[in-house]
């Protein structure tokens, strides 16, 4: 199982949530990944200075690149979606069967997921 991060979830992290940040350290410690994606650092990465919470978090978590392959297969996604947003889609396709998203926007990434057409969990944070 991998723990898929949306931005509302490292921006929780970065405001000190405490309950995530010991998540992401247990789930690599376990030999589990989490995962998110460059776009998704974009949205939330300001001052590393300022961000240490984030920056310490981001250290166990495995950021894929959004790169053409991932871009492509977002822009596909949303071809037959609601909604134009880009790192949602490419968020969505990160996830897996068994796999779980955690959050801000469960409403947001249930269409991109039901489409992508994983069996994943997701967890409002």
């Amino acid at each position: 199982m991998t723990l898929v991060f949306d931005a509302g979830a490292l921006i929780r992290i970065e405001r000190g949530n405490v309950v995530l940040g010991d998540l992401v350290t247990a789930e690599r410690r376990a030999g589990r990944l989490v995962v998110t994606h460059g776009g998704v650092v974009g949205q939330v990465w300001r001052d590393g200075r300022r961000q240490a919470w984030l920056a310490r978090a981001l250290r166990g978590i495995e950021v894929v690149p959004l790169d053409a392959d991932l871009g492509r297969r977002a822009g596909a996604l949303l071809r037959h979606a609601v909604t134009d947003d880009v790192i949602d889609a490419a968020v969505a396709l990160l996830a897996h069967d068994g796999d779980v998203i955690y959050t801000s926007d469960p409403d947001d990434l249930l269409p991109l997921v039901v489409l992508g057409g994983a069996d994943v969990r997701i967890i409002r944070v």
